[in-house]
């Protein structure tokens, strides 16, 4: 963990990360407007963002608090989405096994589709990185940006234009990610059937098509790899 606090390795997480900004700031600027719409205050919404910090969950779970959701569907929905957290952490963390605990758990804080997608390829391809500087360099430029633009959204509330179209960035973003993410069978089905299900069922109330694509999309896919072994 010695060296210099600015180092290169976390100035290429940072630069790597940045043209996913494109797609983030407007997220969070939708996740900011919809904890508006769904009756949060600022500190609430800041609050949800902070803890939370995970983008697809929040709009989820800010779509069905608006809609008065029981709470269990709500947690319920937040926690299957946020599940691929547990496959991502199992993946990336032979990278961080020779750092200590307290580390390993802040490092896991900032996790998210974005810095795992490039911090895992970086590291495959370039072993000469110092891991913890190049990840920390993405995973809090992202947590950084998302929080600031939470507060905007929740500031600016419901005056943002609907022609501005930010809530087309969200799709992208995850698009941008799940495609090259798409490079093995099981992966591939994963992919396909959640977002199939997802679509087949958007008509269920309470959001519960969403809540049903990731779970689909979860178990399509553990099954397809345990077919391949």
């Amino acid at each position: 963990m010695d060296g210099k606090p600015f180092h290169d390795d976390l100035w290429a997480g940072v630069r790597d990360v940045s043209p996913l900004m494109l797609g983030i700031v407007p997220f969070a600027l939708v996740a900011g407007i919809a904890a508006v719409d769904a009756g949060l205050t600022l500190v609430e919404a800041v609050g949800m963002s902070v803890i939370v910090f995970a983008g697809a969950s929040q709009l989820a779970a800010l779509d069905l608090l608006g809609s008065n959701a029981p709470l269990a569907v709500v947690i319920g929905t937040a926690a299957v989405i946020n599940l691929r957290m547990v496959m991502y952490s199992a993946s990336i963390a032979p990278y961080f096994a020779e750092y200590d605990r307290k580390v390993r758990a802040g490092l896991a804080y900032v996790l998210t589709d974005q810095a795992y997608a490039l911090s895992v390829a970086e590291f495959t391809e370039n072993e000469e990185r110092s891991r913890w500087r190049y990840y920390l360099g993405a995973a809090a430029s992202l947590w950084l940006v998302w929080q600031i633009g939470t507060v905007v959204g929740v500031v600016v509330g419901a005056g943002v234009p609907d022609e501005w179209g930010l809530t087309f960035a969200v799709p992208l973003v995850f698009l941008a990610l799940l495609v090259p993410a798409m490079k093995d069978r099981p992966t591939t089905a994963a992919g396909v059937a959640g977002g199939a299900i997802a679509v087949v069922a958007a008509g269920l109330p309470l959001n519960l098509g969403l809540l049903a694509g990731a779970t689909s999309g979860i178990v399509v896919g553990l099954v397809t790899e345990a077919m391949n072994r």
